[in-house]
């Protein structure tokens, strides 16, 4: 007895529909497996980063591009100051400049703790230092609330993606990091900082 008829079509999309599904699912999988690969290879970049901080080999610190959450210029060195009119600040922009880099986030307790020592040193440290604050995985409006609270008088920056994170190397927040004129970091500090540390490291970041 014959095939009914049509039955050999319906029996060739179906065919084409599973092997159109496949062929999806194996691009699906290799792209999670590339975005795996890249979040590893990122990650492992970040902590042999810091270890070499930790040597004493001053490293190139990681370059990054992030849009400005708390513009407060006023105590940032007069040169860069036009740095900022765009919205956006990379380190490569700060080059020439010591910079200090603190990453915080709103929920962060210790960052609390250390807001106090941090508005003391800018406040000494005005038109010399760049203090630059990165707030991440954090919301907004949450980064604003604590900015206001905590009065901080230094530029602030977001970083949305975890991008900045996993390329430093850090484990969590505050970690603060110190990097010269020549754009190589030369310190950092793991957790909450005090204020006579923090000055003690910014006065040998000066006088590089």
């Amino acid at each position: 007895m014959g095939a009914e008829p049509g039955a050999s079509g319906s029996n060739d999309g179906r065919f084409r529909t599973v092997t159109l599904l496949r062929a999806a699912a194996v691009v699906l999988v290799a792209a999670l497996l590339g975005l795996l690969i890249w979040d590893l290879v990122g990650t492992s970049s970040g902590a042999s980063f810091a270890a070499r901080i930790e040597q004493g080999k001053n490293p190139p610190a990681p370059e990054f591009a992030l849009p400005v959450l708390w513009d407060q210029r006023r105590n940032w060195p007069s040169a860069l100051r036009p740095r900022l009119d765009d919205g956006r600040v990379t380190l490569a922009e700060l080059r020439g400049w010591p910079v200090v880099v603190n990453f915080w986030a709103s929920w962060c307790i210790p960052c609390r703790e250390e807001a106090r020592a941090f508005r003391a040193v800018t406040e000494r440290y005005a038109d010399r230092v760049a203090f630059v604050g990165v707030d991440i995985q954090d919301l907004k409006s949450a980064a604003r609330g604590f900015l206001r609270r905590h009065e901080v008088n230094y530029v602030s920056l977001r970083d949305g993606t975890d991008g900045t994170y996993n390329a430093y190397g850090l484990t969590g927040v505050p970690e603060t990091y110190f990097i010269d004129r020549q754009g190589r970091a030369i310190s950092h500090a793991v957790g909450a900082i005090s204020r006579q540390d923090l000055e003690r490291v910014v006065r040998i970041l000066v006088q590089r």
